[in-house]
């Protein structure tokens, strides 16, 4: 029994390593683009935390409803 197995030529280990070294900066891409994401988020609610008015502690003032009202009473 003899194997037909191609050897493996120079072009192929080429090709192999753009491959690798594309998911790796692909996967390099992401994990900055999460952290940019994650770093923007944190920025910006602690900036409206900074810059909070004196209605956002009384947010639910005037703003209730009957309990009575759409129950068909």
């Amino acid at each position: 029994m003899s194997a037909n197995i191609a050897p493996i030529t120079l072009l192929d280990e080429q090709d192999e390593s753009n491959t690798l070294k594309v998911i790796g900066w692909f996967s390099v891409g992401m994990a900055v683009a999460a952290i940019g994401v994650y770093v923007g988020r944190e920025l910006r609610l602690r900036y409206k935390f900074n810059h909070r008015t004196p209605y956002d502690f009384y947010s639910s003032a005037g703003n209730q409803q009957s309990t009575e009202f759409g129950v068909g009473i």
